[in-house]
This record gives structure tokens, C-alpha cells and sequence, in this order.
């Protein structure tokens, strides 16, 4: 059996994921802000840097696995832009950082970073604010959104998401991370039924939107059936899997973007000996 932190645990996806782990006989490290094995406020620098000190320090040294499933998200007149950044991107780097030495101690650990759709089905989301977010610039980023106005929430919301779906794509191939035998994963869902979407629900504006957006399978989606994908993703049957999103979210991204992936890489962007097998040279 092995040790496993949920962030978000208190609730929503993370609820269930740490719930069926325990139930799989795993020890589980809830995070949330209440009703958790470690409380704390993701979006200040202190809150993080405590959480990440009181967790290696609970397991001892040792992680077999992450779910960061902490989010807030996109309802007017709520949770500003900063803070949407400082909880969904800082909360999930900065966590990460912190714990992958104890990660990389058990030497086949798994970690599952909770994305979502809206990272290839909003558009006009600023490549800016995107990239302020990688670069550590939140002041910048929140500046990019802020543009947009009612909508700077929901920007910010992309946004953040854009850029921590591409820092687990960046890390998870590296040296530190998947040469350490950690796998690192992303897992994109659409509307799932949530305290988050009952909120979005509630305002009519945007419970009007959500509704209208496109959900092939015709209903929302179930937080236990999320957290099954977290756990396999989890699973000795994920050994292989590594740097990957895996978009959960009843077909709205293939309605969307149904020829948008898979595309081939440019030869330009090619490293040099894939450029040769490219042309069909010898390696």
C-alpha cells in the first residue's frame, strides 16, 4: 500500500479520488482549506510553502503519488484573476516542486494534475497571459485578462489551465521527472458535477452558457467516474503513460476540435535525428 496527498480533497473530484483510495487501502494526505489532514490557502506563497513542508513531513519523506485537484474557477464576481492563477497554476508547481524529491524516493510514483477542457474549447484566451503564467509573472498575466472585463475570471480560469497542462507536458519528460521514474499527467474534464459547476449554475448567465455548450454524450459528468480515471492513472498500468492530457469530458473537445489533433509535427521543429528519420534516412 502506498502514501498518496489529494489537494481539493475536501470535496468535488478530489473528495472522491482520496475517498477511493483510502478504500483501496492506501494511506491519503487530504489538502484543502478545511476538512483535511492538511489545511491550507493555496493562493499565497506562505500558505503554499507550508502545505508542502507539512505534507513531506507527514509522509515521511516518501510519495507514491499526488492528485491536485485544488481549483477554483471562473464565476463573476468571485474569485479574482490573481487569485484563480495563484491557486490553479502556483498551487500545483509550486506543491510539485516542492515534493519531488519524495516523489522520486519511491522511484515509480504517480502524479495526476486535474487540467480541463477549456484549455482547447474557449477562445481568445491571450497567449500572453499564458506565457506571463510560465514565466512566474502573475501581476503580468492578471494584467491580460483584465482586458476582457465580467469575462476576466473565465480568462483567467484558460488561461491558468493552458499553462499548467504545458508545464506537466514540459517537466514530465525530463530528467528530473520521468528520469526519476515519476509520471507526471494531466486529466482535462469537461462539466463535471461538482460544487464548482453548482456555483456556475446558480448565476443565470452562466448556467445559460453552460448549457449551451456542446456535450456529445448529453449530460454532465460524475466526479466518482473522474476520480476512477485518477486512480488508474495512478496504477502500475500507467507506467508507460507520461506527459500525456487525457481529455474526460463527454466528446465537447472532438465536437470542437475534431481535426485539430493529432497533427504532424513540423520538420523545422524536429530534433536532428528525427529530422533524418523524417526523410527517411537511416538514424
Amino acid at each position: 500500500m502506498g502514501v498518496y496527498v489529494v489537494t481539493g480533497s475536501a470535496s468535488g473530484m478530489g473528495r472522491q479520488a482520496a475517498d477511493k483510495l483510502w478504500a483501496a487501502g492506501h494511506t491519503v494526505i487530504g489538502m484543502d482549506l478545511h476538512e483535511a489532514e492538511v489545511c491550507a490557502d493555496l493562493s499565497t506563497a506562505q500558505g503554499r510553502r507550508t502545505a508542502a513542508k507539512a505534507v513531506v513531513a507527514a509522509a515521511n519523506g516518501r510519495l507514491d503519488g499526488a492528485v491536485l485537484a485544488a481549483g477554483i474557477g471562473p464565476v463573476p464576481g468571485s474569485d479574482s484573476p490573481r487569485r484563480i492563477f495563484e491557486v490553479n497554476y502556483s498551487g500545483v508547481v509550486e506543491l510539485l516542486t516542492a515534493w519531488r524529491p519524495a516523489l522520486a524516493a519511491t522511484g515509480r510514483a504517480k502524479v495526476v494534475v486535474v487540467s480541463s477542457n477549456s484549455t482547447t474549447t474557449v477562445p481568445m484566451v491571450p497567449r500572453r497571459a499564458i506565457r506571463a503564467v510560465l514565466a512566474g509573472d502573475t501581476a503580468k498575466a492578471v494584467a491580460a485578462v483584465q482586458m476582457f472585463r465580467s469575462a476576466a475570471p473565465a480568462m483567467a480560469y484558460s488561461a491558468s489551465k493552458i499553462a499548467v497542462a504545458r508545464w506537466v507536458r514540459r517537466q514530465a519528460v525530463t530528467p528530473d521527472w520521468a528520469g526519476a521514474g515519476i509520471r507526471l499527467n494531466a486529466i482535462a474534464p469537461g462539466a463535471v458535477m461538482t460544487p464548482l459547476l453548482e456555483r456556475q449554475l446558480a448565476t443565470v448567465r452562466e448556467a445559460k452558457a453552460i448549457h449551451a455548450f456542446p456535450v456529445p454524450v448529453g449530460r454532465f459528468g460524475d466526479a466518482g467516474q473522474l476520480a476512477d480515471w485518477m486512480v488508474f492513472m495512478l496504477s502500475d498500468a500507467a507506467d508507460f503513460l507520461c506527459g500525456s492530457v487525457i481529455f474526460v469530458d463527454g466528446g465537447s473537445d472532438a465536437y470542437l476540435r475534431s481535426d485539430d489533433w493529432p497533427a504532424r509535427v513540423p520538420i523545422s521543429g524536429l530534433p536532428r535525428y528525427l529530422y533524418r528519420f523524417a526523410r527517411g534516412r537511416s538514424i
